[in-house]
């Protein structure tokens, strides 16, 4: 069990470094698939991590936030 655990958690390592590599190089839709793995493995892991994406969904939220307040956008998506 020990060693299935350290393997999910290698496994998780790979697909964050994967998404972040994707992303850096304008590879939008890996990173998309690389995040999900990611999540995914977290959530059958057993032992959920914090998510190593908040930030940059937070930098997103807040860049559709202040373009939505410059076309005088009220709705939201």
């Amino acid at each position: 069990m020990k060693g299935e655990l350290a393997r999910l958690k290698q496994t998780k390592q790979e697909a964050f470094e994967n998404a972040i590599d994707s992303l850096s190089r304008y590879k939008f839709m890996m990173f998309g698939y690389w995040a999900a793995i990611w999540v995914h493995l977290n959530q059958i892991s057993g032992e959920k991590e914090h998510n190593p994406f908040r930030d940059l969904i937070d930098k997103a939220r807040e860049i559709q936030r202040i373009s939505n307040e410059n076309r005088g956008d009220t709705c939201r998506n």
